[in-house]
């Protein structure tokens, strides 16, 4: 399947003026989407396909100066409403993502051949973050279905209830132990399951937390986020969990992840779930809870997701576009065009600390339910 291409204007290294920035934010129409069905590789002979972005291949550490041109590619999927939401890449290159109101698990080659969508068992499970496992298969959290399901690389989906009812599981990720960890937003509990499908919960220290989101550290711990209680919090494999406080009290912390410099970083949310947060900021919060915040270059939306590009900086998605941050705090953001609403992204780190990454910033695109990247080089 060849990828639909949206070019914007290329990425600068210094941050464009206001009216610079709005123009970007403005000024992209969105190419014809394509037709569902895979094209095999070998069928792929279009002038404008052999002009395509470059392959996906895994960066050694001689790629550290990386940039992207900030074209849009994107592999259209076969059902509208869909919603794609977030997103992993296998050793094998395979990107695996969840379909939200599709209800279903969806995995295509780099090169938009190979299509599959695996419907879940249970209708309405309303399928979120997706991560993969020390054994293998990929893992994913049911916030309708409350259970982690796991599908290995040919389709088998099983499913783990987890013991405290309609605890609106949310966020997922693989632990330095080799378990998934996920957090339990409506139960204030972080959950750990064991490749053989063994659950234990711990609960938080504070009542009605929270929590949103998760990541492995690089101090082997999983750091989370509190949305309710505004805190960032790492709990350790044992279960012992210590809080932080962010510095504002209505701060609403979303997604985190582990950046390139050894620190967590997160997004703070413009409000969701009907709690009022003065947030539309991206945080960084030291191993020793130190935090510093930088806020957005534009005020309008909620900030989804982060996650660590190929050019090791820190990206997030909000609304249409794409949020890059440089490690001084300063912000741009890249339209991904008109009607786009984009919501997880990844680069191969999957919210562990960004050992493994690709040439390629995958994102989920639900308001055209594509898959869309920018390509970097």
């Amino acid at each position: 399947m060849p990828a639909v291409q949206v070019r914007s204007d290329a990425m600068k290294r210094t941050r464009p003026d206001l009216s610079t920035r709005r123009a970007l934010l403005r000024g992209l129409a969105v190419a014809p989407l394509l037709a569902s069905s895979p094209v095999r590789p070998a069928e792929r002979a279009s002038p404008a396909e052999r002009s395509g972005p470059p392959p996906q291949r895994w960066l050694t550490a001689a790629d550290r100066h990386l940039t992207t041109d900030a074209v849009v590619h994107a592999f259209q999927l076969p059902h509208r409403g869909s919603a794609p939401t977030t997103l992993c890449i296998t050793p094998q290159g395979r990107i695996w993502f969840t379909e939200s109101n599709g209800n279903r698990i969806g995995c295509i080659e780099p090169d938009g051949s190979g299509l599959i969508e695996y419907p879940l068992p249970h209708p309405n499970s309303s399928p979120r973050i997706i991560a993969l496992g020390a054994d293998g298969n990929v893992w994913f959290s049911e916030h309708s279905g409350n259970r982690i399901g796991r599908i290995t690389p040919d389709g088998k989906i099983t499913e783990f209830a987890i013991p405290t009812p309609n605890s609106q599981p949310r966020a997922i990720a693989l632990g330095a132990d080799g378990n998934i960890w996920f957090g339990m937003f409506a139960a204030g509990k972080i959950g750990r399951i064991t490749p053989e499908g063994r659950i234990t919960e711990f609960e938080i220290p504070t009542p009605n937390s929270g929590p949103r989101a998760l990541a492995a550290g690089p101090d082997g711990n999983i750091w989370f986020s509190e949305y309710r209680a505004s805190k960032i919090a790492r709990i350790t494999p044992d279960g012992a969990i210590t809080e932080f406080p962010l510095p504002r009290p209505n701060s609403g912390p979303g997604d985190i992840t582990a950046g390139a410099d050894g620190a967590m970083w997160f997004i703070e949310l413009n409000g969701a779930d009907g709690v009022p947060t003065d947030g539309n900021r991206v945080g960084r919060i030291t191993l020793n809870g130190e935090v510093e915040e930088f806020p957005m270059p534009t005020r309008t939306g909620s900030p989804i997701n982060i996650a660590v590009g190929p050019d090791r900086n820190v990206w997030y998605t909000k609304g249409g576009a794409l949020g890059r941050v440089l490690p001084d705090g300063s912000i741009e953001e890249f339209s991904c065009g008109a009607g786009a609403l984009v919501v997880g992204l990844t680069a191969g780190a999957d919210r562990q600390p960004p050992d493994r990454l690709v040439n390629r910033l995958y994102f989920a695109d639900a308001g055209h339910d594509r898959i869309g990247f920018f390509s970097f080089s």
